[in-house]
């Protein structure tokens, strides 16, 4: 029988223990809202819509993400409770499997808790629900992939400090990639082919298109192949 289920449930109801997650969610909902009404004028755009809202996501998920993240393998290595866990009847893949989850399931409630404002755009006007309804699914999608990172970065030390820089810092870069500036430092260092080619691997370039309602399954594919390798990886790092 799989130990997904219960491992799941003592991870996601773990986040809830103690005040931390409170917070955690608290702030993220007002730093991202708080982007959305005062950076990109969301009474003053004159629009129904919440583009002004996940546009932000990329780089709110390079910091939110690796904290969600750093916990997850490095406190484990850290209190010794690691070796005990594999004692228990599970596998690697499974106890990679459940607490990655149980993370993404936390993250995407942080996402969902933000319906509220999409009720306030229509009252305000008539939005497209169907762009909407795609945000939020490339949003938690993306979420899934910052998130696997982290847990391989988490996986690979006992500290979650160093956890959470190395996380931060993978995911800052695949962010970069796909900025223009950075694009074209890249552009005068590689061949422009090279270039577009790691542009390619950047978080921004693959959830635009979800923000203008396009669900396009090589921006699904690469978010799931990003997570599953790091996941993969995640496994090696552990049996290792």
């Amino acid at each position: 029988m799989s130990q997904i289920p219960p491992l799941f449930q003592r991870e996601f109801l773990g986040y809830f223990r103690t005040p931390v997650a409170y917070v955690f969610l608290a702030v993220f909902l007002l730093a991202s809202v708080g982007l959305a009404f005062f950076v990109s004028q969301f009474f003053k755009a004159g629009n129904a819509s919440l583009e002004g809202y996940f546009v932000w996501h990329t780089w709110l998920f390079v910091f939110f993400a690796p904290a969600a993240g750093m916990r997850l393998w490095a406190e484990e290595r850290r209190s010794g409770t690691l070796e005990l866990l594999f004692t228990l009847p599970v596998t690697p893949l499974e106890a990679v499997l459940a607490k990655f989850l149980a993370a993404w399931a936390f993250l995407a409630a942080g996402i969902l808790l933000s319906f509220p404002l999409a009720l306030t755009a229509a009252w305000l006007g008539d939005p497209d629900w169907g762009i909407i309804a795609a945000s939020y699914c490339g949003s938690i999608l993306m979420a899934g992939a910052y998130l696997a990172v982290c847990s391989l970065m988490s996986a690979l030390t006992r500290n979650q400090v160093v956890g959470f820089v190395l996380g931060l810092f993978v995911n800052l870069v695949l962010v970069f990639l796909g900025w223009s500036v950075f694009n074209g430092v890249l552009a005068a260092v590689f061949p422009q082919a090279v270039a577009d080619l790691l542009a390619n691997f950047s978080h921004t370039s693959h959830f635009d298109a979800f923000t203008k309602g396009i669900v396009d399954p090589k921006d699904v594919m690469f978010f799931v192949s990003l997570g599953g390798l790091c996941l993969f990886l995640n496994v090696l790092a552990l049996e290792r």
